[in-house]
């Protein structure tokens, strides 16, 4: 893939960004890798444990309504935007690494929603537990690894396959700053742990690429003070607290500054490995587009920051009665809604974001449903 540098600036009402050079040829690429969370979790947690795994609400309705029409462990109303990008490539969806018998001919998807950049351990010694699972960005590796030595006979082999891979190094780090907000940190102590996180994430970075990974793209983090649970949480009821689009202010500089370190990171990688695609894809800059210009991508205007699975408040998000939960009603038309339950976005949310970032960037014919 032509070298590709990520163009910042206002997107108005255009799907595309300004390429910042024209790109003549599509690269060819044949799989797919995705480390992550939730916003990329294809169906790993609900499968982590046979036990606890069908409880999980992303294993039932109303999960994947739109798409396919049953739960896939997709944390939307459907497709996510790993899976429009596959999409667009004329690439399989990307199987959860955790499904048996499932195939990887075309890649994998170890993505664990609830996974963290950095270790368990870490949040236990400062007093912060997950919720959800104990698997971290350095166990997706593992994983990773785990799944070339059955594929290839030699690391020769595997950089061969690997430079004919996209690989997504997250998004990862938003459950590290999430957790210890909702259990109450204070921001100025999750402010000391950035560092941390974003070395955790560059690591997994030049991991991949000692592996043979050539076109990496490392995703930051969204506005957590645009969505319905941050708002909620961290409800503050002061007018001066808020921006124009009614987001939080203080939240919004957090992961503002997050993806600032992010950045810093990855410029110093590219000097390090000048062979080496590292794509930023900024995950902040088109949800902040889309909620600006929502009417031009057909959302509806009264419910910009209301989730549309959801129940009480200003927000439509209660902490104790989420999604999935028992008499927690779902909208009528979540292709309206930017937010699907508070913390994940929509199907059609997904959709754009992915169009903005990636169809020009890495010279894709297209995003579109299946």
């Amino acid at each position: 893939m032509a070298s590709a540098i990520f163009c910042i600036g206002l997107i108005l009402f255009s799907l595309l960004l300004l390429p910042c050079e024209a790109h003549e040829t599509i690269q060819p690429f044949e799989y797919i890798y995705q480390f992550g969370d939730s916003l990329a979790d294809t169906g790993n947690l609900i499968r982590q444990s046979a036990t606890t795994g069908k409880t999980v609400a992303a294993a039932h309705l109303p999960y994947g309504e739109s798409f396919p029409g049953w739960a896939t462990g997709r944390w939307s109303d459907g497709l996510l935007i790993i899976d429009f990008v596959a999409i667009a490539l004329s690439l399989p969806l990307l199987n959860p690494y955790l499904e048996s018998n499932a195939t990887f001919d075309h890649g994998a998807n170890f993505a664990v929603a609830g996974s963290t950049a950095l270790d368990y351990t870490f949040f236990t010694t400062n007093g912060v537990y997950n919720p959800t699972t104990n698997i971290s960005l350095g166990d997706q590796l593992n994983w990773f690894k785990s799944h070339l030595n059955t594929i290839c006979q030699a690391p020769t082999e595997c950089e061969k396959l690997l430079s004919k891979a996209l690989v997504f190094v997250g998004e990862i780090g938003g459950n590290d700053v999430y957790y210890p907000l909702i259990q109450g940190k204070s921001i100025q102590e999750i402010y000391t742990y950035l560092p941390f996180i974003i070395e955790a994430i560059t690591n997994a970075v030049k991991e991949v690429t000692h592996l043979g990974a050539v076109n990496i793209v490392v995703p930051g983090n969204l506005p957590m003070g645009c969505l319905p649970a941050g708002l909620t949480l961290v409800f503050a009821g002061d007018a001066t607290t808020y921006d124009d689009m009614g987001c939080l202010k203080e939240l919004n500089e957090l992961a503002l500054v997050h993806n600032n370190y992010l950045q810093e990171s990855l410029a110093l990688l590219r000097l390090e490995f000048p062979h080496v695609d590292i794509i930023y894809a900024d995950y902040y800059a088109a949800y902040q587009t889309i909620l600006r210009y929502a009417a031009n991508f057909g959302f509806e205007e009264k419910s910009l920051l209301r989730s549309c699975c959801g129940i009480g408040g200003l927000y439509n998000y209660d902490e104790n009665r989420k999604c999935g939960s028992r008499g927690v009603p779902v909208c009528s038309n979540p292709v309206q809604y930017i937010s699907w339950d508070g913390v994940h976005l929509t199907q059609e949310a997904y959709r754009h974001i992915a169009k903005i970032l990636f169809q020009d960037i890495l010279g894709l014919p297209g995003i579109r449903y299946m």
